[in-house]
């Protein structure tokens, strides 16, 4: 299986090619993506981008949908929590 190398959160990690950057992340024990404007933790919760609360910064974008986006080699995941 190929890897590639994507950075989160300023840690390189190893992760397998051809997958979402939300799986990505989760992956590598990352469940806390940002806050809700109530206070409440956001995380991945329907897979398909019409909740938008996988929201994270990648390569300096923000409010990216990382359900909706594969990995790709060197990329800069920031979550906003």
């Amino acid at each position: 299986m190929k890897t590639l190398t994507l950075h989160i959160n300023g840690h390189a990690r190893a992760v397998p090619a051809g997958i979402t950057v939300a799986s990505a992340l989760r992956r590598c024990d990352v469940t806390l993506f940002g806050q809700t404007v109530y206070g409440s933790s956001r995380d991945v919760f329907c897979g398909m981008g019409q909740c938008q609360a996988c929201r994270v910064r990648i390569d300096g974008q923000d409010e990216s949908l990382a359900c909706m986006r594969l990995v790709a080699e060197g990329m800069r995941v920031e979550t906003q929590a």
